[in-house]
């Protein structure tokens, strides 16, 4: 809530307007029980006037008061959802994607975020103002009728605070397993979206296929046992509903049979609603408090009925930012988004000494390498699949800790992946990605000292779907160069690419990297005879 300006007074609003729109469904029925029970008995059309505009103002003012509350709830909760997503963002940036899964990982910034909007809004807010609206209202029609008062107040407490507390603890395993199965089930779709040819053609589809209906079968299941909980304890609250409401009737129908449902104010009470007029018969304004006493109850149902699932929505709330603050929690690695390019160095350059490397949590993959890489040498890497000279990469780049030793960098380092992700939007900002503060005008530059002449504007499609495979290698070197780094580090720079367009780009990343100290990961034989040293892992 910190982070957003004002949260406790926008919580504040949300818990008053929640709380006086609720009052003001309780009091439509208290007066609708007073106008209706008047029309019953015959009395004077002129005693039919208060009640009818009470009725008039608590309808206007319910619907009123509500429409603000939501107003004002979701402004608040929708600004802390973007607030924790903002971080979370943020922290991933400065984090390793080693281990996560991109299925669970969407699932994560997306539906699990939105758990502080649900505890906001269906949770906190509720339970708070219900709780208000029914203290007052049993304090209220204890006044009326102290009998008829605590088996209201009974029946609340064991509708509001019993029953959603059985609901809670009757569903929090499957409502806690629910929370990763969405995670489970979205990481299951993105892989069968993403690999849906390479499956078909080594007949993994069926496989792939019963595994996401398994994971679905396990989710229903979850939901269906949620439901079932929820709806034999929303019957749980109609029974007691039904209880004070029938509680009230004797206790009241006694007293007002007796005459004594509310003696003492009667007088004070027909003074101020009749102005002194003729009041209605007594009987009338006993069978009238009689009627409020016994419905006010019902009114009381719809706001406790959303407490059990406010219990069961908090379980999974509180499961999906447990989720989130795994996020929040990881280790931070490199130094993250800096506010500006770090100025160029006159001798940049790579140096490497006895750096051993490794995923963490898992053995190193290659130990005691050194290396010194100057401006101007072009250095290339190169060993079997495996070996770990992708891994070399990702620890120059901060982008995992050494294992052991140390790796220095001098200057602006950049780095062209095998497989550069294409973002689904234009060609320019693709190329921003290098440099998110260059003009147009650099990043036109950088797209023609890379060769590729098409508008920076033009949409590339989803992930680069309407770039060919050189287009889009090309793409991801305009990054590199729009960014005038010092330090380029290459990883299988022509790998799927015919030899024609790989000699076409290679020739124009030697052309724009004279300055430049680079290391390249390649198998390539072409590439490797233009590199000044050779590096060999094994």
């Amino acid at each position: 809530m910190d982070a957003v300006p004002k949260s406790r007074k926008w919580l504040a609003l949300s818990i008053f307007l929640a709380f006086s729109a609720t009052a003001a469904q309780v009091a439509l029925m208290g007066t609708s029980a007073w106008l209706l029970t008047f029309a019953a008995l015959l009395v004077p059309p002129l005693f039919l006037q208060t009640p009818a505009v009470l009725v008039r103002f608590f309808a206007i003012s319910r619907a009123a008061l509500r429409y603000a509350e939501r107003l004002a709830s979701h402004n608040l909760a929708l600004r802390m959802q973007s607030a924790l997503r903002l971080v979370t963002y943020q922290r991933l940036a400065g984090t390793t994607l080693l281990g996560r899964r991109r299925g669970d990982l969407l699932t994560r910034v997306v539906a699990d975020v939105e758990a502080v909007k649900d505890l906001m809004v269906r949770v906190w807010i509720p339970f708070i103002s219900a709780t208000g609206v029914i203290l007052i209202t049993g304090l209220a029609l204890g006044f009326i009728s102290p009998g008829s008062g605590l088996v209201v107040l009974a029946s609340a407490a064991v509708a509001g605070l019993l029953l959603p507390w059985l609901a809670q603890r009757g569903s929090a395993k499957a409502d806690a397993e629910a929370v990763p199965l969405r995670g489970e089930l979205g990481n299951a779709v993105h892989e069968i979206a993403t690999a849906a040819p390479d499956l078909v053609a080594y007949g993994a589809d069926g496989a792939y296929t019963e595994k996401l209906l398994t994971i679905d079968a396990q989710l229903r299941d979850d939901e269906a046992h949620s439901t079932w909980v929820r709806g034999i304890t929303t019957a749980g609250q109609l029974l007691a509903a039904g209880t004070a409401v029938v509680g009230a009737l004797l206790i009241g129908g006694v007293q007002a049979h007796n005459g004594v449902l509310l003696p003492q104010m009667m007088d004070w009470i027909t003074n101020m609603v009749f102005l002194k007029a003729t009041p209605p018969p007594m009987y009338a304004m006993q069978a009238t408090v009689l009627a409020v006493l016994v419905l006010t109850p019902l009114a009381l149902h719809e706001a406790l009925s959303n407490l059990v699932q406010a219990a069961q929505v908090n379980t999974r709330a509180q499961a999906a930012l447990a989720r989130v603050e795994e996020i929040l929690d990881a280790e931070p690695v490199g130094s993250g988004d800096l506010p500006s390019l770090p100025d160029p160095v006159a001798d940049p350059g790579l140096s490497l000494h006895d750096l051993s490397v490794g995923w963490p949590g898992q053995d190193p993959v290659q130990t005691g390498l050194s290396l010194e890489l100057a401006r101007g040498e072009i250095v290339g890497l190169v060993g079997p699949s495996g070996i770990g000279k992708t891994t070399v990469a990702a620890t120059v780049l901060g982008l995992i800790p050494p294992v052991s030793g140390d790796a220095e960098i001098r200057g602006r380092v950049g780095y062209l992946p095998q497989d550069a992700h294409i973002f689904t939007t234009s060609v320019a900002e693709n190329v921003k990605i290098g440099n998110k503060f260059a003009t147009d005008a650099e990043v036109r530059a950088a797209l023609h000292r890379s060769g590729l002449a098409v508008d920076p504007h033009r949409l590339v499609g989803e992930t680069g779907a309407h770039l060919s495979g050189g287009e889009a290698r090309r793409v991801a070197l305009a990054r590199l160069l729009v960014g005038e780094f010092q330090v380029l580090i290459l990883d299988e720079p022509t790998e799927h690419l015919d030899l024609l367009t790989a000699t076409a780009l290679m020739d124009d990343i030697w052309s724009n990297t004279t300055d430049a100290a680079v290391l390249v990961i390649t198998h390539d034989p072409a590439v490797i005879s233009r590199c000044d040293r050779v590096i060999t892992l094994a």
